[in-house]
């Protein structure tokens, strides 16, 4: 029997050092799966795309068309997951950007979309739709690049991408619920999913988007609008002077009567 308490110590540290050797990994993965349970598989730069095609290609002619979309319908601008956080953007000037939860500033978009994921996880709404997965019915990729990559076009990818898009036309403009549904939904159909093809002949966004006011035009006018009751003036003014001087050399110019001789 071992009497010596230093071996009697020893042989319990070793046996703590086993212990905590079966510990750690366990630890480890308990939080590596935490971490990982943070991850989302949605890509937030295509869902950002994908609302901006919606919001310029699509919601004007809905409004013009008075109709209301279904929250079950995907297109739906609430039905975006990062909607909340995008909305919590502040763009302050070219290279800042504030987080509009903690008031933190960052250099670029794509390091306030980090912080975001890192901080703010828990605002996140996970039950909403991930607009990345229209992309492919929407043509974010033809919105994205603006020089189109000379590839092959697949036809099943195109066959698959005309039906996702021919289903959310199903789904959010149901023909049978009256004039503007049926109009919309041939709108889509035309503005959309024709353009879902390897013939190359149809080009999606074919009936246009939400018209912008261009500033550097609008700017041009207000100044010509300025300046324009100012030249006038000024053109009056120049032609009032030229008619005195003209009276005057009349004046000058007029030979003086001669008497007669008696």
């Amino acid at each position: 029997m071992i009497s010596n308490p230093n071996i009697i110590s020893a042989c319990k540290l070793v046996v703590i050092l086993i212990s905590l050797q079966s510990i750690i990994p366990v630890f480890a993965i308990t939080q590596s799966s935490e971490e990982h349970n943070h991850e989302i598989h949605c890509s937030r730069e295509r869902s950002r795309t994908a609302y901006k095609i919606i919001e310029e290609y699509l919601i004007p002619f809905v409004e013009q068309e008075n109709y209301e979309l279904s929250h079950k319908c995907k297109l739906h601008p609430g039905n975006d997951m990062f909607r909340d956080q995008e909305e919590h953007k502040i763009h302050m000037d070219v290279n800042e950007w504030r987080c509009g939860y903690c008031k933190k500033s960052f250099r670029a978009e794509k390091f306030l979309d980090q912080h975001f994921d890192n901080r703010h996880y828990n605002l996140l709404n996970v039950s909403h739709n991930c607009l990345a997965d229209l992309c492919g019915a929407l043509h974010c990729d033809h919105v994205a690049n603006s020089v189109v990559p000379k590839t092959k076009c697949n036809p099943a990818a195109a066959a698959r991408n005309r039906h996702l898009c021919e289903s959310l036309a199903d789904s959010c403009f149901p023909v049978h619920q009256g004039p503007s549904a049926s109009r919309l939904h041939e709108l889509f159909l035309r503005q959309f999913c024709d353009a879902h093809t390897c013939s190359g002949n149809v080009k999606p966004f074919l009936r246009g988007g939400r018209k912008h006011t261009n500033i550097f035009y609008l700017s041009i006018s207000i100044l010509i609008l300025i300046l324009l009751p100012v030249f006038y003036v000024i053109v009056f003014l120049m032609q009032r002077e030229m008619r005195k001087g003209t009276q005057v050399l009349r004046r000058i110019s007029k030979p003086s009567l001669k008497k007669k001789p008696s």
